[in-house]
């Protein structure tokens, strides 16, 4: 198994070589000079866009969906088609500030899997959890996160990624707009309360914290079970998925050439161990590529391979699937938000030009 492979590598590694910084711009490295345009800017939210979520429909790719928060004391989660429209039967509304959203397959709720958008909810400090493809709430008014903090704003809840592990559990991965310095992010795991609803149930606090500004950019990569997250004006920080690997940090890259802060994390998959790790630069309106896999010498070393400026403006949050889902997409999506209340929509051969693969 690649899981048992990859922590042969890492009890052969000294604690400094971990924490390598990777090479941020070695002699391959490319960037674009013109802008990459949208295939779709999609309808507008009603108050602030903020981050989406691509929910592949396995059975039909065709009618797949991206889900996108609103973020507003009124806010919602609005869904889009592959056309950039509003699917308004499925808009979930009267959400307070949902912040970031993530898709996980197959929780399994009442014996059976279902398929989850799960957004959270800053001013109620709790995750909202859908249904999908039918958008219908399963978490009894939303799940409390962070119980027990008594900071007013450690409990202001910001980032989420989803992560499943081999067994199948899948676990939230929670960020919130202040921490502490250790234990920034929370692990929940995920489950049927018994009343076809989910609970939540906390597995650990992790994380480091520069202090500087905030996390709010979370990602997961199943396969290879890693959680990165933007350290805003620091870089990525990488950290093992499965809570009983331990809190150590594995890595610390993409610390330079940001204009501003670090944002939107998102993976694009070749195989299951190869892809491109893509990180929004979000004040040079444009994302940094970086390696999926490591290097030889060392698994936790990302290159920088490719500098890419896009027409969202100030993009918080993004996501990228890599299979085919109609013939505008044969390669994948990739969805960026951008601050005019819109996500726009590009084509990964668009995205990845002549230096990088696309599946």
């Amino acid at each position: 198994m690649k899981t048992t492979l990859k922590t042969i590598l890492f009890f052969g590694l000294t604690a400094s070589t971990l924490l390598q910084v990777s090479c941020n711009n070695p002699k391959t490295n490319t960037s674009a000079t013109e802008s990459i345009k949208p295939v779709f800017v999609t309808d507008a939210v009603r108050y602030d866009s903020d981050d989406p979520a691509i929910w592949v429909n396995k059975t039909d790719p065709s009618k797949s969906l991206v889900i996108a928060t609103d973020k507003d004391a009124d806010g919602a989660l609005f869904v889009y088609d592959l056309q950039g429209k509003i699917v308004k039967d499925k808009v979930a509304s009267n959400l307070k500030r949902p912040n970031n959203v993530d898709i996980a397959y197959g929780l399994i709720i009442g014996g059976k899997p279902v398929d989850i958008a799960v957004t959270t909810e800053r001013m109620t400090h709790k995750l909202r959890i859908f249904s999908l493809p039918d958008m219908k709430p399963i978490d009894q008014g939303g799940l409390d996160m962070f119980v027990g903090e008594t900071e007013p704003d450690f409990r202001d809840l910001m980032g989420i990624a989803l992560y499943t592990s081999p067994k199948g559990e899948i676990y939230a991965i929670v960020g919130r707009k202040n921490g502490p310095k250790e234990g920034y992010l929370g692990q929940y795991l995920l489950t049927d309360n018994g009343a076809g609803a989910v609970k939540a149930t906390l597995v650990r606090k992790f994380g480091s914290f520069s202090g500087k500004k905030e996390i709010e950019a979370i990602a997961v990569d199943n396969e290879l079970g890693y959680i990165y997250y933007s350290d805003e004006q620091v870089g990525v920080k990488q950290y093992y998925a499965d809570p009983t690997k331990g809190n150590q940090q594995l890595a610390l890259f993409a610390t330079e050439g940001f204009t501003e802060d670090h944002e939107g994390i998102s993976i694009y998959k070749l195989t299951d161990s190869t892809g491109y790790i893509l990180v929004s630069d979000q004040g040079a309106n444009r994302f940094q590529i970086f390696s999926r896999e490591g290097t030889k010498s060392n698994p936790f070393e990302h290159t920088h391979l490719k500098t890419v400026p896009v027409m969202a403006t100030q993009s918080d949050g993004s996501d990228v699937v890599s299979i085919r889902l109609n013939d505008t997409f044969q390669h994948g999506l990739f969805v960026a938000m951008s601050d005019d209340k819109t996500f726009h929509y590009y084509r990964w051969e668009d995205i990845a030009g002549q230096e990088l693969k696309k599946k």
